[in-house]
């Protein structure tokens, strides 16, 4: 078990109009070793569970229970990051290709874990749940075979040939119903799925016409995503996704702005979509526009230079009352918790849905929103990890254990860079709303 040492005690942002303090407690995290790999030149890589995708805690849960999910994997870009972590390049293991990925630990299936905090902070397992197919055969996390949106390549720890699959699932986001079932949030088409109390996929909701690249799946697939979904830049999919306290609406966001028209809007657009879905009819009852801050605003990251606007994301959300939710904005080093009510919120016009308005959302800039008569979400700041001593980078889960307590959770991309994985719990002096 590692203990990890951060500042006791820190100041937030006014979460209405007045300063709020908090404590901060680090949690003692479990070792979850995965596997050592050895690459062709000799190089061996101890990687260990990075359980720390999503977190999600129901408020009729256990007062010190919480859910966590992996993503796909170990993964690792074919181009720089090859040649750093492992001292072979493209050449050696992608075949030339640049822009795929190595998977370590191809067989690897997304998993649920649920997690117990103990005595003096201790934080156990108390079961894992692993993705299955109606079959009962365990899933993977490959990338799928996409022929109507970008996919990458990928790659054994031998630099030979994965065949994409189906069945692959870039799991990011969490949530848990009264009925013990799940929802998930993933990448790679986007997507989002019903997900049995066993880890049976029920079923995949992906953008329409998409669903005819999941034809050989092993669980039933439906295209009902609006269309423009499939337009996620790569590996920004939907990375967060929540649930109304009373289990009858999900709410989930892609991670940043769409390839709309292209990759060019995408680079320099501050607006991502976040939709509100009816899981009863499977369909989207709201859509709105949530405005990204500058890169220049999260500090810690700005130590050498500015990060590129594309740097900023969002990595999880989680209701905290009917239509009002807490949402994790971040670059890497930095993390803003910004609360946001779709109560009375504008939705985005609907000629914004149609691939042919130009310019798109995603080109809008400065005046042209409102000119566009769009309305980007009030956020109001909950939190701003610059104003913690010694905050971990990269935290992407959040779990609401009651309206003043927090519990975050980075992802260590499975310690293929040697990182350990956090979990941090932050006690408010002040409540997150009236309700919880």
């Amino acid at each position: 078990m590692r203990s990890i040492s951060l500042s006791a005690a820190v100041s937030l942002a006014a979460m209405v109009t007045a300063a709020s303090a908090a404590e901060v407690t680090p949690l003692t995290v479990p070792d979850l070793p995965l596997k050592s790999v050895t690459y062709p030149n000799g190089k061996v890589m101890d990687l260990t569970v990075g359980f720390g995708s999503g977190a999600f805690h129901r408020a009729s849960d256990p007062a010190d229970v919480f859910y966590t999910i992996t993503d796909r994997g170990p993964n690792i870009d074919c181009g720089e990051d090859a040649e750093k972590l492992i001292g072979l390049g493209k050449d050696d293991l992608c075949a030339g290709d640049g822009k795929a990925k190595i998977f370590p630990v191809p067989d690897f299936t997304p998993t649920i874990y649920e997690m117990k905090i103990g005595e003096g902070g201790k934080v156990s397992v108390v079961s894992t749940t692993p993705l299955k197919g109606t079959d009962g055969h365990r899933l993977n996390g490959l990338s799928n075979p996409l022929t109507k949106t970008t996919s990458e390549g990928a790659y054994s720890a031998e630099g030979k040939p994965v065949k994409p699959s189906p069945d692959g699932f870039d799991a990011e986001g969490v949530v848990r119903l009264a009925d013990g079932t799940y929802w998930i949030g993933e990448e790679y088409g986007a997507s989002i799925a019903h997900v049995a109390a066993d880890g049976t996929v029920i079923e995949r909701l992906v953008p329409k016409g998409l669903e005819g690249d999941y034809k050989s799946a092993s669980f039933p697939v439906k295209g009902v995503l609006p269309p423009l979904v499939m337009k996620r830049h790569l590996n920004r999919g939907i990375e967060s996704i929540g649930v109304s306290p009373d289990g009858s609406m999900l709410y989930f966001a892609l991670q940043s702005p769409l390839d709309n028209p292209d990759s060019k809007a995408y680079k320099a657009s501050r607006l991502i979509r976040l939709f509100k879905f009816d899981p009863k009819t499977e369909a989207v009852v709201g859509e709105y526009a949530y405005e990204l801050d500058e890169p220049s605003s999260f500090k810690a990251d700005n130590a050498k230079k500015v990060p590129a606007q594309s740097a900023v994301k969002v990595s999880e959300m989680a209701a905290i009352g009917p239509d009002q939710l807490l949402i994790l904005e971040r670059v890497s080093k930095t993390t803003k918790l910004y609360r946001v009510d779709l109560s009375k919120a504008a939705t985005i016009p609907a000629t914004f849905d149609d691939p042919a308005t130009s310019p798109s959302l995603e080109q809008l800039r400065g005046e042209a929103i409102e000119a566009a008569k769009v309305q980007p979400l009030k956020k109001t700041l909950v939190l701003d990890s610059d104003d913690l001593k010694d905050m971990p980078a990269k935290i992407e889960g959040i779990a609401v254990m009651n309206p003043t307590t927090l519990i975050l959770t980075t992802d260590n991309d499975f310690g293929i860079a040697g990182d350990p994985s956090y979990i941090v719990k932050i006690t408010l002096d002040k409540p997150l709303t009236a309700t919880h």
